[in-house]
């Protein structure tokens, strides 16, 4: 963390002129990797149904609205204490992992993308569709190395695609993301916002692993 930092200037977009610098500062990382993944990666369709497990952290929450705002049918899974705030941001249903697997409901989703879990690349096969799509974005080391193998085998085999996402930022898709937010079809879900001389209370706050969104360290 720094007060100063130097960039290329194609790294940087305008703040959307409707948030404060606490809510911009959420944006960057989280919505372009989520970003990246539904539309770059999943090739995210209207009408598809769509699921987001990890669904109430930064990159969650902000996969949510984006797949909305693609025209997706969109499931969220998340813990009990979060299901108000998936269902507040516009999901379409809501899963609470704590009482449902979603990889052994019999539901099948054209898209899944995996921002936190411990599951198996053989449950997630199991809740795609013959031609679905899986894209791992954040959760176990184990869970990437089993993309990293074990789904590229079942890419290789059959008609699914599983892989993960090595997120690229870029002015592009921050402007993207500035358009959403101006157009108000995308808000920063925020949990705590931390000053700076509170630095090692926000990292420890943070690894805990369960914010309502993001984390934001304030000057």
């Amino acid at each position: 963390m720094a007060e100063y930092v130097s960039v290329p200037e194609k790294a940087l977009a305008l703040k959307p002129e409707n948030l404060t610098f606490e809510e911009a500062a959420a944006v960057p990382m989280a919505a372009v990797t989520a970003l990246q993944g539904l539309r770059d990666k999943g090739k995210i369709q209207a009408g598809q149904k769509v699921l987001i497990n990890g669904a109430s952290g930064g990159v969650g929450t902000f996969a949510v609205q984006i797949a909305k705002s693609f025209g997706a049918d969109v499931t969220g899974v998340c813990s009990t204490r979060n299901t108000d705030i998936l269902r507040s941001i516009g999901a379409d249903h809501v899963i609470d992992y704590t009482k449902e697997d979603f990889t052994a409901n019999g539901k099948k989703y054209d898209l899944i993308l995996a921002v936190n879990g411990h599951y198996p690349m053989t449950a997630y096969k199991r809740a795609l569709k013959t031609d679905g799509t899986f894209i791992h974005v954040g959760g176990s080391g184990a869970q990437l190395f089993q993309t990293m193998t074990l789904g590229t085998w079942f890419s290789l085999t059959g008609r699914q695609t599983m892989s993960s996402l090595l997120q690229r930022q870029n002015q592009r898709d921050l402007i993207y993301m500035k358009d959403l937010l101006e157009a108000e079809k995308v808000k920063p879900v925020m949990d705590k916002v931390f000053k700076m001389s509170e630095m090692e209370e926000a990292f420890k706050y943070f690894e805990q692993g369960h914010a309502q969104g993001k984390v934001v360290i304030t000057m």
